[in-house]
């Protein structure tokens, strides 16, 4: 079988992969945040990827995952698939990808992130069809929360937004908090554990409008809570059950509109096992394939290679 090689350069992620039609595997490496920073300048991430490439390529041939012969290679090389996306950190993933290629004598197909976590998150939740059809997708993440109209694409998919924050994202919103709480970054994770042990349940609910809406405000809501000494677990709860409760209901909303349509998440935001529990009809990938990776950008790659939705 034709063995793909994808490679993924996000703002906070450097991540590797190959996918047979099969089979799949992921090789990532967060990008180092500086203790109380919320993120990188693009230069600072730019440089940790061209570091941390080719030392995930090592640990990938001391593993003897290169051994196969690759048949073609892709990589993210933007942001989303429209005019003017753009972010220099996919410099890194695209110049290596078009390189190995040329060497290898093989194709190099381009994507975009977004169109990444779209594919990873149906593959690993054993939905490929999604990949063949129209659906509605969340895409979840640090920097990016969008409710997007889904379909087909030749061998990719095409994304429209419908909706989602107007400014700050659910991942923004998320680190901010866990930087008041002096958690460590990105805070996804902490907050999540956090979540079980608070005693009080509440959370504020933000106007939706046209099916979008938005966070900035909460940024002040918490900072007031953590000055008047709420405990931690109750910030995050109070933080997580805003975002859910806003994604629920502009979900619901979005289904009068395309009735019937599945529904898929990705992102990092979409492991959170609160908004898993309220999205109970929607498609989840496994929370290792939710997070940024390069298993999108492979399966792609091998659908661009074979000339059609046949994994």
């Amino acid at each position: 079988m034709a063995l793909c090689l994808g490679i993924d350069t996000s703002n906070y992620t450097t991540s590797v992969a190959l996918f047979d039609g099969v089979s799949g595997y992921n090789l990532g490496r967060l990008l180092d945040v500086p203790e109380g920073a919320l993120g990188l300048r693009q230069s600072d991430a730019l440089f940790q990827h061209v570091k941390h490439l080719p030392e995930i390529f090592a640990a990938l041939r001391a593993e003897g995952r290169l051994d196969g012969c690759i048949a073609a290679v892709g990589a993210s090389t933007k942001p989303r698939w429209v005019e003017g996306s753009y972010m220099p950190c996919f410099l890194a993933g695209e110049s290596q990808g078009r390189g190995i290629a040329d060497t290898l004598g093989v194709p190099f197909f381009p994507c975009a992130h977004q169109q990444g976590h779209i594919a990873a998150a149906a593959w690993s939740a054993g939905r490929p069809d999604l990949l063949d059809r129209p659906h509605l997708a969340w895409h979840l993440s640090g920097g990016t929360t969008e409710l997007l109209y889904v379909q087909p694409d030749g061998v990719s998919v095409w994304a429209q937004k419908l909706g989602g924050t107007s400014d700050i994202s659910a991942g923004q919103l998320i680190d901010r908090t866990g930087q008041l709480l002096g958690l460590p970054f990105p805070a996804g994770k902490a907050l999540d554990g956090l979540y079980g042990q608070a005693d009080v349940c509440q959370n504020y609910t933000v106007k939706i409008n046209d099916l979008t809406f938005s966070l900035s405000g909460m940024e002040n809501k918490v900072r007031e809570l953590v000055e008047r000494g709420a405990p931690p677990a109750n910030v995050a709860r109070f933080v997580v059950d805003t975002v859910v409760k806003a994604v629920l209901r502009t979900t619901d909303k979005a289904l009068e509109q395309y009735p019937g349509l599945p529904v898929l998440c990705s992102g990092g935001v979409a492991s959170n096992s609160a908004l898993r529990a309220a999205l109970r009809d929607a498609v989840f990938a496994p929370p290792q394939y939710s997070t940024d990776n390069a298993l999108g950008v492979a399966i792609l790659a091998r659908r661009a290679l074979t000339g059609g939705s046949r994994l």
